[in-house]
């Protein structure tokens, strides 16, 4: 995804919430080193507020997994973190306008990396993220398939169109949420991402949440799910309950894909909607 595209993205969700003015950013020296109070935006008014208080919504919720299993692979191996990323993080992210500016950093960085042989050789570009830099709700699905690698954005294919119809039938708008994956490389042939790619693309992962600052998560599907939480589990084990995540409260369900091939999950994935939009004292019934 090139760095105009990513910077041209902020600049229309900044525009939308009313925000006109932006710091400007020296991208130069960040590609070339890689080859007061906060106001959020509310989408669901009543919900947030409800939800909101003195702790973090993850010590708010009953019978919270605070715990999940943690899981040791044979075999990967961790990357040296990237000093660039700690520059970026180290900055202040008061405001919606320095979240914006520190994930268009990161967005160049993640553009030139060249962790996984593979898919640099076969992506056409990477797939950072979308949606408002301060938003309350984080989506983490797997990774960019062919239309989302064509595009440059997560969830724009056949399972993207049927999240916004989830996202619709939930009172939530898109623009509202903060949208990414496990991998920000598409996997050739859509294949699974390999644990080695995934804990290639954690620190970018990671990075994002610490400038957003989400409440809550939702992992959708399996590999997001076991890669976020640590979990060797499978989603449908892991759907209906909330766990913590560095004090963010995270739901798992089925990927949208899943249910473009199993309508009978798409109950399922409501349930959990249900669940997760009474935690924020929205009724879907």
């Amino acid at each position: 995804m090139s760095t105009n595209r990513i910077v041209a993205q902020y600049l229309q969700h900044l525009q939308r919430l009313g925000v006109a003015y932006v710091p400007t950013v020296d991208f130069a020296p960040l590609l070339a080193a890689s080859t007061g109070e906060k106001t959020r935006s509310k989408p669901v008014a009543s919900a947030i507020k409800s939800a909101s208080g003195s702790k973090p919504p993850a010590a708010q919720i009953p019978g919270l997994v605070r715990q999940p299993l943690q899981v040791v692979s044979d075999g990967v191996s961790v990357p040296q973190p990237l000093p660039e990323v700690a520059e970026v993080l180290a900055g202040a992210m008061g405001s919606v306008e320095k979240k914006a500016e520190a994930l268009c950093q990161l967005a160049g960085i993640v553009a030139k990396c060249q962790r996984c042989e593979q898919l640099v050789r076969t992506r056409r570009q990477t797939v950072f993220g979308v949606g408002n830099p301060d938003a309350q709700i984080m989506f983490i699905g797997e990774a960019p398939g062919a239309d989302e690698d064509a595009q440059g954005e997560p969830f724009v294919g056949k399972a993207g169109q049927l999240l916004n119809k989830i996202i619709a039938a939930s009172k939530l708008r898109r623009e509202d949420l903060y949208i990414c994956n496990i991998l920000r490389c598409r996997p050739p042939g859509n294949r699974t991402p390999q644990q080695q790619e995934a804990t290639n693309c954690r620190e970018f992962l990671e990075a994002q949440i610490r400038i957003v600052q989400p409440q809550y998560i939702i992992c959708w599907g399996t590999v997001a799910a076991q890669n976020l939480l640590g979990e060797t589990r499978p989603v449908g084990r892991l759907r209906g309950q909330f766990f913590d995540h560095n004090g963010i409260s995270v739901m798992c369900t089925y990927h949208p894909s899943y249910l473009l091939r199993t309508e009978s999950a798409k109950k399922l994935v409501w349930e959990d909607m249900k669940l997760f939009m009474k935690q924020l004292g929205v009724d879907l019934s």
